[in-house]
């Protein structure tokens, strides 16, 4: 039985994940947006929201070491081996554009992380309200950019 659910959870997994890019796309064309930006948007906040519930949970748990350690390890694994496994299957195309404009703010949150580290990984109310202000403003960039 647990084989089974195993298997019909990757099966909804694949589908899922199939409906959201199909869906995004459309979504792009009809509103005449880069299909970036709604990756970096819509998609990317979708695809976080499973580390935002387990994070927040840890972090009400009293395991702070989970919460931080399932952002840091899933950003990671997106980075190195989601987006290296998606280029062996084809190739993906990075603009210079998008490469200056996210990459820097990629490195910015990595440059967060290491101010955070050197505070021995205490992220109070007000370290947490700075970087969800960031991650606002970052969107709200992005979305006035194409508006």
């Amino acid at each position: 039985m647990d084989f089974v659910l195993v298997i019909a959870g990757l099966a909804g997994l694949i589908a899922g994940g199939d409906l959201l890019v199909k869906g995004a796309v459309a979504l792009a064309r009809r509103m005449r947006i880069s299909p970036m930006v709604i990756g970096l948007t819509l998609v990317g906040f979708g695809t976080s929201a499973p580390e935002l519930v387990t994070s927040l949970q840890a972090a009400v748990s009293g395991a702070p070491g989970i919460a931080v350690g399932n952002v840091v390890g899933s950003n990671i694994a997106n980075v190195l081996l989601i987006l290296g496994v998606a280029a062996l299957i084809a190739p993906v195309v990075v603009t210079p554009q998008a490469l200056r404009r996210d990459g820097a703010v990629m490195l910015g949150s990595a440059l967060a992380l290491v101010a955070l580290a050197r505070t021995g990984w205490r992220v109070g109310r007000r370290e947490g309200a700075a970087l969800a202000l960031a991650y606002a403003a970052y969107t709200g960039w992005l979305v006035a950019g194409v508006l």
